[in-house]
Parts: C-alpha cells; structure tokens; sequence
C-alpha cells in the first residue's frame, strides 16, 4: 500500500517547486516534507526529486504524482456516486492544469470557470507560453495542458483545438515614429517590441517571416495579455495580439497593424493524462467546445 501522506507531499514539491512552499500548502513543516520524501524514495528505491531552483520530478517522480492526481480525482468522483463516503463538510480536489496567458485572457477563462462552478474541483492553473506548457505534462505537475505541440507528451493524449490568430499591431504614434518608411528589418531591429517573457517568440516569428531572415528585436518584457494592449495602446512598443483581444481598437484605429493582412496564426492542441477520469474528461470537453467557438478550424 502506498503512502498517500507521501505521495502529497511530493505532488507539492513539484507543484509549488520547493519544500518551502509544499510545507505552506499542506499546513506542514519542510522537516515533515523531507521525512516524508524521503521514506517514499527508500521504499521506491530510487531518486524522485531533482531537488533544484524550482525542484523538479524525475521520471518516477512525475509518473507518482501523476498516480495521486489520478486518485483524488477517482476518490471525488466515489465521493459525489457515494456521498455516504465522503468526509464532513464540502471536499474539492484540485484539478492542475497549465495554459498559456493569451487562451486564458480571451477564450479559456470561461470554459474553465463554468466546469469550476458545476463540480466539486478546485482549478490549479499555471501560466506558461504555448510552446513551453507540456514540460508541465511531463514533469507531472499538471494533468492537462494547452500548448503548441500537437505530438504527446508521454502517458497523455492529445486533441487538436484550433488555431488562434495573432496580429502585429501598434499605435498610430508608435507607428509614425518608427516606421515613416515603412516596415522591414532596419526599422524592426530599432523599433521596441514587446514580449511575455524569454520564451515569447512570437514577435520573432512574424519578423522572421516577414523579412526572410531572424532579425534582433529590442524587447520589453510584459508578462500580462492585457497589459500588451495597454502598452501598445500607450506606445511603449509593437506586439503580437490576439486579433479578438483588439479588434475593437483596430476598428476604432487607436492600434493599427504594422504590416496589414500578415496574421500568425497559432495551432493550439488539449494535451491530457491518459489515464483519465471523468472530471477530466469533463473538463476537456468543455475546453473543446469553448475553442470550437473561438478559434480558427485547423
């Protein structure tokens, strides 16, 4: 039998990325989690924690706390057929899940928050670029994702979602400053883009494509959706938007394309664990049909 004591005790390390915070999550001391950690290492016989800045799951590791995700999940769902077995008061399980900022900011915060209020779960959700988000799967730390990658990870299925289209816009302003002449690689390399973070590669792309060559784009690093269109809107640089998030402003001309008709569109795919329950399941098919609705066929 194993110790499900244990098993959440390493769950939270990987989750949260150190005993620090694991010990905070769980009401515990980091002493209880280290004892915990390492008696289930003992009885497994090898190492489960690369314990580094944030700690990260080996290949057991990951496959262990995959299993107690499972098992909650599965106990959630005896609990709401048998509720006769299930504890005092109102039990949720946490349901991790890693999206990437733009979905969340536009189309997936709705499906999410409606699964949310139907089912007893509470939403564990991470934040990461598209490209980036199934290292989340990998590392056993999430039971679903929305990425970029259409192959899936190991152990997971994957279900394609649509594509969202992103244009490169700024303002009139920004626009009559930086690009009087037009837009190509000169003006792009001492134009100021603006990026999420150090995994953001849109902006790159679009000027990689356009241009036919990389070109070195200046960058402000914003790692907010809304806040893009903030700065973009105050002419603090040119980003790559979500075309539903700024349509109203491209209407109205205070955000104008750099290049017009030169979208990016994005393919986005709903990676999950494979040995699924129905609450995820459930899930899925509510992120399904939101992104049936938002984005492009692919």
């Amino acid at each position: 039998m194993l110790d499900y004591a244990a098993l959440s005790a390493l769950a939270a390390v990987v989750r949260e990325g150190s005993f620090e915070r694991a010990a905070r999550a769980l009401h515990v001391t980091p002493s209880a989690i280290s004892q915990r950690i390492r008696m289930l290492e003992e009885r497994v016989g090898c190492a489960l924690v690369i314990r580094d800045t944030p700690c990260r799951a080996t290949e057991t590791g990951r496959r262990l706390c995959q299993h107690v995700d499972h098992v909650r999940l599965l106990e959630q769902e005896l609990h709401d057929a048998l509720p006769a077995l299930a504890p005092d008061g109102t039990s949720r399980v946490p349901l991790p899940v890693a999206v990437n900022a733009d979905s969340l900011a536009t189309w997936l915060a709705d499906p999410l928050a409606t699964f949310a209020a139907r089912h007893a779960v509470l939403m564990d959700v991470s934040v990461d670029d598209q490209d980036h988000t199934t290292e989340w799967l990998r590392s056993g730390a999430v039971l679903a994702a929305v990425t970029a990658t259409a192959r899936p990870a190991a152990g997971c299925n994957s279900r394609p979602l649509g594509a969202m289209r992103y244009v490169a816009a700024a303002s009139p302003a920004f626009m009559a400053r930086y690009f009087p002449d037009g837009v190509g690689a000169g003006s792009l390399a001492s134009a100021p883009s603006l990026v999420f973070n150090g995994k953001d590669e849109l902006q790159a792309r679009w000027a990689s494509r356009l241009c036919h060559r990389p070109v070195a784009l200046p960058r402000h690093m914003l790692p907010s959706s809304h806040a893009f269109v903030t700065a973009a809107l105050a002419g603090m640089g040119w980003g790559m938007h979500p075309q539903s998030m700024i349509a109203p402003h491209l209407k109205r001309g205070t955000l104008v394309e750099l290049v017009p008709e030169t979208p990016l569109d994005v393919a986005l795919h709903w990676q999950h664990a494979r040995a699924a329950s129905a609450l995820l399941e459930g899930l899925g098919n509510e992120v399904l049909a939101a992104a049936r609705r938002a984005l492009l066929p692919l």
